[in-house]
């Protein structure tokens, strides 16, 4: 279970951008966040992500209570969670190929023996072709680039998922693809999933439970 209790949370010198934000996801289950841009919703999924301390509340990962964020969680929580950001060139470093981008998170924890073959079954699984691996991020379209920042959050086959507006500067046919990766991950592994996102039509479609941002956080 990935547990949100009570959470408030904001940033320097700003008012609480959450507050008193509830949210749970049972292990293989796929809730939807739904809210408009500026509601609070992407903090709130880097707070699932442990990648943002709240000012407030607790966060409970697989029966375990979250002490550390960032660099500071252990690494057994840090590594159960997969993410994917809204958009691709903001969360890819553009020195790396695309290669090093997707295998970057088992050399960061001392698993560079498996890269060259998870990378290569990440890529088919992602629809990369061999020839954009080496590309660098300004060498490809946004769409290729978000199927290795995909390939990436699943190379460690993590217990979460946290999709943070994932498809919102995709084509459809691009959107319909990752999509399709992430529901086969899903059945395959038992991943639970948090997705972040303002198109009702497709949260409804692909979750299991849709909340909005109204029945989750105090106004």
């Amino acid at each position: 279970m990935l547990e949100l209790d009570a959470i408030t949370a904001g940033y320097e010198r700003g008012a609480p951008v959450v507050r008193d934000a509830h949210l749970t996801v049972a292990a293989g289950e796929a809730v939807g966040l739904l809210g408009p841009s500026g509601c609070g919703k992407s903090t709130l999924a880097r707070v699932a992500a442990l990648l943002h301390r709240p000012d407030a509340g607790t966060v409970t990962l697989d029966g375990s209570r979250v002490t550390g964020w960032r660099h500071r969680a252990p690494r057994a929580q840090r590594t159960a969670i997969g993410v994917v950001f809204q958009q691709p060139r903001l969360s890819a470093d553009p020195r790396l190929s695309l290669r090093d981008l997707i295998a970057e998170p088992l050399r960061a924890t001392g698993r560079r023996d498996e890269a060259a073959a998870r990378v290569r079954e990440l890529s088919r699984t992602t629809g990369l072709g061999d020839d954009l691996l080496g590309r660098r991020p300004h060498e490809v379209s946004d769409g290729q680039l978000q199927r290795a920042c995909l390939a990436r959050a699943l190379v460690l086959r993590p217990r979460w998922l946290v999709c943070d507006e994932m498809t919102a500067m995709l084509d459809a046919s691009t959107t319909a693809a990752l999509v399709a990766v992430v529901e086969a991950y899903r059945r395959e592994s038992g991943a639970g999933l948090l997705a972040v996102g303002h198109d009702r039509v497709l949260l409804e479609r692909w979750c299991d439970r849709t909340l909005r941002w109204d029945e989750v956080a105090a106004a």
